[in-house]
């Protein structure tokens, strides 16, 4: 059994975590994002991996350098550290999450009536006493979006629903009346590739 973290604040993260069955403590990077690449795929798996790493340090703190040795005592085999981050892109631009309701209006013109790509990035730290191993990944899904009239998208800005997501919706709320197609993993346009991740903590 592995003593597992979840680098992210995200509820929605939570939730597909729990879906799988395991028990997890939520700890949260307030380190600075820094990103290096203009490529989705790259973007978020650096954002991924930055944020494991911070948790891996914190815990490092903790454990005084080593810890490994702190949750074998509690009976752990390891600990796995999972750091996730999404974001939206069309046309090569990313959208993150909206800075203001101006924000989310561009990114939701922009994106109705169209396809574009939600990009997720997956870290896995995985600590056992052979030492330690990082997975890192990325996983594309294709959404394309109905048409959606300038009072629409005024409209779906006032639930308040767009203010904390990549591209300025959520598929798993209201936004699903806007959705006219998938191509790809659902819960990976949730915010987390859970079945990916499954398949990789099961061969641990």
């Amino acid at each position: 059994m592995f003593k597992y973290f979840l680098a992210s604040k995200s509820p929605r993260r939570k939730e597909l975590l729990n879906q799988i069955g395991i028990e997890f403590q939520v700890m949260i990077s307030e380190r600075e994002e820094i990103i290096t690449s203009t490529i989705p795929e790259e973007v978020v798996k650096e954002l991924s991996l930055q944020k494991a790493l911070e948790i891996e340090r914190m815990l490092l703190k903790e454990c005084d350098g080593d810890i490994f040795a702190k949750y074998s005592k509690e009976g752990f085999e390891g600990v796995v550290i999972i750091g996730a981050d999404t974001v939206v892109s069309k046309d090569g631009e990313i959208m993150g999450k909206p800075v203001d309701e101006e924000d989310s209006f561009n990114m939701l013109k922009k994106l109705q009536g169209h396809k574009h790509m939600v990009s997720t990035g997956v870290a896995l730290i995985v600590i056992k006493g052979d030492g330690k191993e990082t997975i890192s990944y990325a996983v594309d899904t294709d959404v394309e979006m109905y048409p959606m009239s300038d009072e629409e998208i005024k409209e779906y800005i006032a639930t308040k629903e767009p203010a904390d997501k990549a591209g300025s919706y959520g598929i798993q709320g209201i936004g699903a009346k806007f959705i006219s197609g998938i191509n790809g993993d659902y819960n990976n346009v949730v915010g987390l590739p859970i079945g990916s991740i499954y398949q990789a903590i099961r061969k641990l």
